[in-house]
């Protein structure tokens, strides 16, 4: 079966309530892009104007299939040199690269299924616009762009993970099993051509007036890491880096974004829609309207619920305990924790005692008991050894590294969702950051590097590292034109964006995935040369007439 026809892709998102995006914080109604849940949509509903929009919003939604889920942060954490696997979790082949990481995959098929409903919806919204009355011409642009970037977005992504793929760039109205798969150079020449298409008619603005839009410095962003990624792909031409370098310094430059002045302030809780982000996918606290949710803040938490002095809260997360830092990650990526702020913004390192009482110690043997009041810290995990006569003389716990395991370890707090309902709450309401200028920068250094602009590649390394100092420590952190190499950009990127789905996409694209999770990731044992794509999924293939003669599999699944 080609795609889903739009009639049942709106149908089924309306059901479980995206057709929408969020309402966050204080913002009054009239300031985001509102939410409808819509029921019972025929094919015709699309060719009004409240139905195209409401086919936009529905096109929206299906960015929620990546950022925020337990397949996106699979695809994009696991695996990789900088996260390993904790304690539990079904997904650890994604890990080890076992033969269990085959064309079954759930995430494969939930993810290829999702992203071709939306694409389909996009591809209405494109073919029936100009048909609809009841827009202004600006809005019907507008609306049209919006949804070439999320077509493109999509292609993007799944060109990343599995290659050419079915190029479908009109609307699928009735079921078909003639399909073949796209070459890459064909994908990204699409991909580019909707983004230059998309970016004159987008608002040309920050934040959109409706927040959750896509604005043109998110479509300009979105461009240059196509050519940036395009370089070192089949698909590569000469003046990749070149094309990629003029809108990344358009982003930094001609809008209002900054970095912030402290980086733990990014991803605080609350603070979701600041000034450095450029793109995010959209949540809500509403059951009716947020789908799956946000599901980051349980995956990157350690076993703090069982110890002395504690239970589970929303405040400290659910646990699942699923992906821990590698060594590489503590030791050499946060080495520097006296000038560098990251790691302390990054890692949650103190655990206040939410269950008083006097309890045996277990993990820490340098005192016996332990005793809390409610508020008192209980859990210190200082990120380096400390003495066990030091420790001993702490009125609580101290995790050290030599005990860290699968069950205890660094927990990123950067997706904690203290805002969740309930203990168990699976469907976390925070937007998920998919674009922010911290990100842009390193990416603009990138591509100055390949273009053998050393000095203009320095100083942007330079603007995130200062943000990143601590008070006073400033001139500490700058690195000087010698130490401008592709490996300081690599070890930069981790510190900067840790566990935010950007990690195995990255080592691909740089041609060192192999090479570097062999090195870093002990539990990948069974990690080869075929794992730089993805199994594409069975049931596409099953269906598809002439099965893989016609749409085959990947090399190597």
């Amino acid at each position: 079966m080609k795609n889903l026809i739009i009639y049942n892709s709106i149908k089924r998102y309306s059901r479980i309530g995206i057709l929408g995006l969020a309402l966050m914080g204080t913002q009054a109604c009239e300031d985001i892009l509102e939410e409808n849940v819509i029921s019972n949509v025929g094919n015709n509903y699309l060719n009004t104007a409240s139905g195209l929009n409401d086919g936009v919003n529905a096109a929206y939604s299906s960015i929620r299939a990546w950022y925020g889920t337990e397949r996106g942060n699979n695809f994009s954490v696991f695996g990789t040199d900088t996260y390993t696997n904790g304690a539990d979790g079904s997904f650890k082949f994604m890990n080890f690269y076992t033969s269990d990481f085959d064309s079954q995959n759930a995430h494969a098929r939930e993810l290829w299924d999702q992203f071709y409903q939306g694409i389909n919806t996009c591809n209405a919204v494109i073919e029936r616009a100009p048909n609809v009355t009841g827009l202004s011409e600006t809005i019907r642009k507008q609306r049209v762009a919006e949804v070439k970037f999320i077509r493109a977005h999509h292609y993007f992504i799944m060109t990343q993970l599995f290659g050419g793929i079915d190029l479908q760039l009109s609307e699928s109205v009735i079921p078909s099993n003639q399909v073949s798969r796209a070459t890459v150079p064909q994908m990204y020449a699409a991909i580019i051509k909707d983004l230059e298409e998309a970016i004159p008619d987008l608002e040309p603005l920050s934040k959109s007036a409706n927040y959750g839009r896509v604005t043109r410095p998110a479509a300009e962003n979105l461009l240059g890491k196509v050519y940036i990624t395009k370089a070192t792909s089949e698909a590569a031409a000469n003046d990749d880096y070149a094309k990629a370098e003029p809108l990344f310094q358009k982003v930094i430059s001609d809008y209002s974004f900054r970095l912030l002045n402290n980086f733990a302030d990014v991803h605080a809780f609350g603070n979701e829609t600041n000034d450095e982000i450029i793109f995010s996918a959209q949540y809500t606290r509403s059951p009716l309207t947020n789908g799956g949710g946000n599901n980051s803040h349980v995956f990157f938490l350690m076993e703090y619920d069982v110890q002395p002095g504690m239970r589970r809260d929303t405040q400290n997360g659910r646990p699942f305990k699923r992906f821990k830092p590698t060594n590489y990650t503590l030791n050499v990526i946060f080495a520097d924790r006296v000038n560098d702020s990251r790691y302390q913004g990054s890692f949650k390192q103190v655990y206040l005692s939410n269950n008083p009482g006097t309890f045996n110690t277990n993990f820490d043997k340098s005192k016996p008991t332990v005793n809390f009041s409610l508020g008192d810290t209980a859990i210190y995990d200082p990120g380096f050894e400390m003495s066990e006569s030091e420790r001993a003389k702490k009125p609580y716990q101290v995790l050290v590294p030599s005990r860290y395991d699968e069950r205890l370890f660094p927990a990123l707090k950067k997706h904690l969702d203290p805002g969740r309902v309930d203990l168990t709450q699976f469907e976390g309401g925070r937007h998920y950051i998919g674009m922010r200028l911290g990100e842009t920068y390193l990416l603009l250094a990138e591509a100055q590097l390949k273009l053998n602009k050393i000095a203009e590649a320095t100083a942007n390394v330079n603007a995130v590292r200062t943000r990143a100092a601590f008070p006073g420590k400033e001139a500490s952190m700058l690195i000087t034109p010698a130490q401008m190499t592709m490996e300081m950009i690599i070890e930069e990127r981790a510190r900067e964006l840790l566990g935010e789905q950007h990690r195995w996409l990255d080592l691909k694209r740089w041609g060192i995935l192999l090479d570097r999770v062999k090195l870093h990731n002990p539990q990948a044992t069974g990690i080869q040369p075929f794992h730089v794509l993805r199994p594409i999924p069975q049931n596409q293939i099953d269906r598809t007439e002439g099965n893989a003669s016609s749409f085959p599999q990947n090399p190597g699944y």
